[in-house]
């Protein structure tokens, strides 16, 4: 069974605790959720058709020991464990991107998962797959992107009650255009959240363009 693959680029990575690392982004294609910040819709439709053993060989041309997997939404192909498990058997350090609604249990535990949970502006909350928790480990982060006052206050509570931060790292990233990032960072600071706030290096680099 063929992968579908949107792109494969070399870039530096823009959030997490990689952040600012030379890194091979490999993009699935499609996606369940629509998320109304979403900024690769792009990535929900078309793609190309490709193997393992041709993404191993795309990847492997770049520089790099960082690979990304992101989509999309990853996960929604089958073949995104397998594609997984062949980029850390061939010595890469492997993060996933995913959207937090699929049940990442057979994810290889080599790969270190950045998962998004969906605060309500993205109005995809309903999905989130709160049994991932139980999943989560040190090496693992949780994502939530704000987009408002309701949304900050959404993570803060979550995060408070769910004890997310003693599961693993916890980042709070604006969505931009929808929120000033110095207001979020005030909010954090106020509320002692034990959080990293984030904004997207890339995009403060090169803008939001395909391929970065």
């Amino acid at each position: 069974m063929a992968l579908r693959l949107t792109e494969i680029f070399f870039s530096l990575q823009g959030e997490a605790s990689r952040v600012g690392l030379p890194t091979v982004f490999v993009r699935l294609t499609g996606c369940p959720l629509r998320c109304r910040w979403c900024d690769t819709t792009y990535s929900f439709t078309g793609g190309e058709p490709a193997t393992i053993a041709s993404v191993l060989a795309d990847v492997a041309k770049y520089p790099a020991r960082q690979v990304c997997v992101t989509g999309g939404e990853p996960l929604a192909q089958k073949e995104c464990l397998p594609l997984l498990t062949a980029l850390c058997d061939a010595g890469y350090d492997v993060s996933l991107e995913t959207s937090g609604a699929l049940d990442i249990a057979a994810v290889d535990p080599r790969v270190s998962r950045i998962m998004d949970l969906k605060a309500p502006d993205s109005a995809e909350s309903a999905k989130n797959r709160w049994e991932n928790l139980a999943l989560l480990n040190a090496r693992d982060e949780i994502k939530i992107i704000i987009a408002s006052r309701t949304d900050y206050e959404w993570a803060r509570d979550a995060l408070r009650e769910r004890q997310l931060d003693a599961l693993c790292p916890v980042l709070f990233s604006p969505a931009q255009g929808l929120i000033e990032a110095r207001a979020l960072a005030e909010w954090i600071l106020e509320d002692g959240l034990n959080v990293r706030f984030q904004m997207q290096l890339h995009k403060l680099l090169w803008g939001n363009i395909k391929g970065k």
